[in-house]
């Protein structure tokens, strides 16, 4: 009996993997997302984001720095001694038509240069000082992500929805490989008194600023268990400074999101899930965790119920698992940008 659950998990991490690997293949959507508030919005952004203005992203990461100085791939899939910090200098696309075409090809986004790392300690205050007060968002990305793909996420999120506050990202040992579910999920878990420490150090910033957060999959694991630590330890006065809390595609047990939501009281109605009865990567997370449903594959009814916002893209038909729409979709970047918009901060 052992060996054939084993074959059966092995064959799911593959399929799972064959699907990661294409899901840049699909196609974009046509059609229109409802959050529970507009239906067939039209979203039209600003030209220009402050990231594409000034491309600097703010690091905070649990995993281990690569070299004194810093060189590439500056961090790696280990896990770190406590936080770190990093201005990361990015490079942005060329946004000429010719720069348009070569993207489809070479990516857009990239890391130019990390300065400098400043570890232990200070790390989270480095952090809250380098945003000056103004609002944040923060992307906490999810399973089978490396240092450079985390960060050309977190910019592709900013720049799509124009945000005109500080681009963040907080950054976890994922070990970036198809196989290392068990470690990705550990090591998110891992990371949860790094990621409250920056939060509570962002709330103490007396300069003020709104904290807004996009997580993604796995990574909505670490964001809700943080949270629920931060109403716990730093009360309401912290919580207040949290605007919007996006969670994109949430690879949690369901039960265990219902628990995680109770325990946030009032605090919930800040929560937007997007969420996909049709996501394939989540159908197959579930068959990895013994068949319990995920939260982001949830019916659209009981997670209302709950009292969180929904963005339901199951009518988002044609492509291969429909998981990461956020990053490139500009209806559900939409659903995005009102979240924060409605929480007071920065887009």
């Amino acid at each position: 009996m052992k060996r054939q659950t084993d074959r059966l998990t092995r064959r799911a991490f593959v399929r799972f993997g064959a699907l990661v690997g294409a899901a840049g293949l699909a196609p974009s959507l046509g059609a229109c997302v409802a959050d529970g508030l507009v239906t067939g919005a039209v979203v039209t952004p600003e030209r220009q984001s402050a990231l594409d203005v000034m491309p600097v992203l703010l690091v905070a990461t649990t995993r281990k720095p690569v070299g004194s100085p810093p060189r590439s791939p500056y961090f790696n899939s280990e896990r770190g001694r406590g936080l770190s910090f990093a201005e990361v200098r990015l490079s942005p696309p060329d946004r000429s038509l010719l720069g348009k075409v070569s993207a489809v090809v070479t990516g857009d986004w990239t890391i130019g240069a990390v300065p400098k790392v400043e570890s232990g300690a200070s790390a989270a205050d480095a952090f809250a000082q380098a945003a000056l007060g103004r609002d944040v968002l923060i992307y906490v990305h999810g399973y089978r992500e490396s240092f450079e793909s985390a960060a050309v996420s977190a910019a592709r999120l900013s720049d799509g929805i124009r945000f005109r506050g500080v681009s963040g990202l907080f950054t976890w040992p994922s070990a970036a490989a198809t196989f290392d579910y068990g470690y990705d999920r550990e090591s998110a878990l891992w990371s949860r008194d790094a990621f409250e420490d920056l939060l509570k150090a962002l709330a103490n910033s007396p300069s003020g600023g709104r904290i807004n957060i996009v997580a993604h999959s796995m990574g909505t694991l670490l964001t809700l268990e943080t949270l629920r630590m931060l109403r716990a330890e730093a009360g309401e006065a912290a919580m207040a400074r949290i605007g919007a809390v996006v969670l994109a595609a949430p690879d949690i047990d369901i039960d265990l999101f219902t628990k995680g939501v109770e325990r946030l009281g009032p605090d919930v109605h800040k929560i937007t899930v997007i969420s996909s009865t049709n996501d394939r990567a989540l159908e197959l997370s579930s068959t990895i965790a013994g068949g319990i449903v995920r939260a982001g594959a949830a019916d659209r009814e009981r997670l209302e119920a709950l009292g969180v916002r929904v963005a339901d893209a199951s009518d988002y038909g044609g492509g291969l698992i429909n998981h990461d729409l956020f990053l490139s979709n500009p209806e559900v970047q939409g659903v995005v940008k009102r979240a924060i918009a409605r929480g007071g901060g920065g887009a």
